[in-house]
């Protein structure tokens, strides 16, 4: 999934040591805030590990497409989502309306030529029922 918007607010890094393994992490959360639309959304994501923290060099008013995956996990009988991001890049803004190619001038069309008039034919009742002429429906 994808989330283009502005960073408004990064948090604080954590840092820890993994009970499991015994090697140390980093992990920061960020909140992006989608910058189109009447009502903007805002979503918490985070970054795991010193790597990805430092190859993304993410900045408070930074705009930025968030590419993301979402787990939950429970604790103590409570469920919380995790929005954890693979990939972090500067959004490509959209291409100004002046750089944009001007557009080739059409030829006027030539308005068309009238329908020839319909030739009037005598208006005959086609529905017309004549009692057991030809009827063939077996009700």
């Amino acid at each position: 999934m994808e989330f283009t918007g502005r960073i408004i607010k990064a948090l604080e890094q954590r840092t820890g040591v993994s009970s499991r393994t015994g090697n140390p992490w980093k992990m920061q959360d960020f909140v992006i805030e989608e910058t189109v639309g009447q009502f903007p959304k805002r979503m918490v994501f985070n970054v795991f590990g010193e790597d990805n923290l430092n190859r993304f060099n993410i900045q408070e008013g930074q705009e930025v497409t968030v590419s993301f995956d979402i787990n939950a996990r429970e604790y103590n009988s409570r469920w919380y989502n995790d929005i954890r991001a693979w990939n972090v890049v500067p959004a490509t803004p959209a291409a100004p309306i002046a750089a944009q190619p001007a557009a080739q001038p059409v030829a006027a069309a030539q308005p068309a030529a009238p329908f020839p008039p319909a030739e009037q034919a005598p208006a005959q009742n086609t529905f017309e029922a004549t009692p057991n002429e030809g009827d063939d429906l077996p009700f």
